[in-house]
C-alpha cells in the first residue's frame, strides 16, 4: 500500500518575513531584559526572569505564525494555555508589565508589524528609564518606629521633647513598665526633605539617663525608591 507523503513549500518570501520577525523579536526580548534590569529596584531581584524575557518575545511570535489567522489553531492555543498554572506568583506588578510587553512586542513580530512594535518598544522605553530617573512613584513621606528601653530612673520629659520636638508628625504606640525596666515606642512620620533628621534623634536619645537600647525600624513591606 502506497503512502502519500505531503511535503509543504513554504514560499521564499515567507520565509524571510519569518527570519526577520525573528530576529526582531529576539532583539527587542533582549532590549526588554535590559530595560527590566537597569530600572529594577527592591530586594525581589531575580535574575532567572531575564531569560524569561528574552525567550518569551520571539516564542510568541512563532507562536503567531502557526496561526496565521486559523481559528482551530487560535482555539487550540487557548486551550493549551487554560492547562498552565503559575506556581511562582508574581512579587513585583513591574514584572507583570514587562511580561505584557514581551507578549505584545512578540505578537507585534508575529503579525509583521514591525514598524508600530519597533516605535512603541523605543517609547515604552523611554518612559521606564524616565520614570526611574525622576524616581516616579516615590513615597512623598517616609514613616519609622523609634523603640527605646532601659532601667529606672528614667527621664521621660526629656525623652518626650527630644522625638516631639522635630518636625515629623510623631505619635506614642506604647508605653511598658516591667518591674525596674521600661520600653517606650514612637511612630514618626516625616516629609522626605527631613528624613536625615531621624539619625540626629537617635543620637540624642542614646545620650539619656536611663537609657539602654534605642532601636529604629522601617514599617515598608519595601525598600524606599
Amino acid at each position: 500500500m502506497n503512502r502519500l507523503i505531503g511535503i509543504v513549500v513554504v514560499p521564499p518570501d515567507q520565509l524571510v518575513n519569518f527570519g526577520i520577525s525573528l530576529l526582531i523579536a529576539v532583539v527587542l526580548g533582549m532590549g526588554i531584559a535590559t530595560v527590566y534590569r537597569y530600572t529594577h529596584r527592591g530586594l525581589n531581584y531575580e535574575s532567572s526572569f531575564l531569560p524569561t524575557l528574552v525567550l518569551l518575545t520571539p516564542i510568541v511570535t512563532v507562536v503567531m505564525f502557526f496561526i496565521q489567522g486559523d481559528l482551530v489553531l487560535s482555539l487550540g492555543l487557548v486551550g493549551s494555555l487554560s492547562i498552565i498554572r503559575f506556581r511562582t506568583p508574581i512579587k513585583d506588578t513591574r514584572d507583570m508589565v514587562f511580561l505584557f510587553w514581551s507578549i505584545a512586542a512578540g505578537l507585534g513580530c508575529g503579525t509583521l508589524n514591525w514598524t508600530f512594535t519597533v516605535l512603541s518598544a523605543i517609547l515604552i522605553s523611554l518612559l521606564l528609564t524616565l520614570f526611574y530617573l525622576v524616581k516616579y512613584g516615590r513615597q512623598l513621606h517616609v514613616e519609622y518606629i523609634l523603640i527605646v528601653g532601659g532601667a529606672i530612673p528614667y527621664d521621660y520629659p526629656a525623652l518626650e521633647d527630644a522625638v516631639t520636638d522635630t518636625g515629623a508628625q510623631v505619635q506614642l504606640r506604647s508605653h511598658e513598665i516591667d518591674g525596674d525596666n521600661w520600653e517606650l515606642t514612637w511612630e514618626f512620620r516625616f516629609d522626605r526633605h527631613l528624613e536625615e533628621r531621624v539619625q540626629r534623634i537617635v543620637d540624642q536619645v542614646r545620650q539619656m539617663k536611663g537609657v539602654r537600647k534605642v532601636s529604629l525600624l522601617t514599617p515598608q513591606l519595601t525598600l524606599p525608591m
